[in-house]
């Protein structure tokens, strides 16, 4: 079975920096594009960032757009988010989520999921 496991995330000051992991673990049959969202409280899950299978597209969603950074290794079944400058404002439970080939910023179209984790940014 094909799971997405999440690892990073904490309690930061604003300004300061967190690494969020995640891997896909299990046989795959397919190339994922892979995806990080984002719920804070009292709101909608929103796309932060995105890669495609083909790593020749990326999304970075406005508002991290500088500050944020996804990377991803080169057997394609890890990715990384480099989060710094955080702001209040970036407090939210934060999923890594899978789907095949492209990614989406339709939540319900996406079929793994991360556990989520939390990331607190507080002064």
């Amino acid at each position: 079975q094909v799971q997405l496991i999440e690892s990073g995330g904490g309690l930061v000051q604003p300004g300061d920096s967190l690494r969020l992991h995640c891997a896909i673990s299990g046989p795959t049959t397919t190339g994922y594009a892979m995806a990080w969202f984002r719920q804070g409280p009292g709101k909608e899950r929103e796309l932060v960032t995105a890669i495609s299978w083909s790593g020749l597209h990326t999304y970075y969603a406005g508002s991290v757009q500088g500050r944020f950074t996804l990377s991803r290794d080169s057997a394609k079944t890890s990715v990384s988010l480099q989060m710094d400058s955080l702001s209040l404002e970036d407090t939210a439970v934060y999923y890594c989520a899978a789907r095949p080939q492209y990614y989406s910023d339709d939540p319900r179209s996406y079929n793994l999921w991360g556990q989520g984790t939390q990331v607190t940014v507080s002064s």
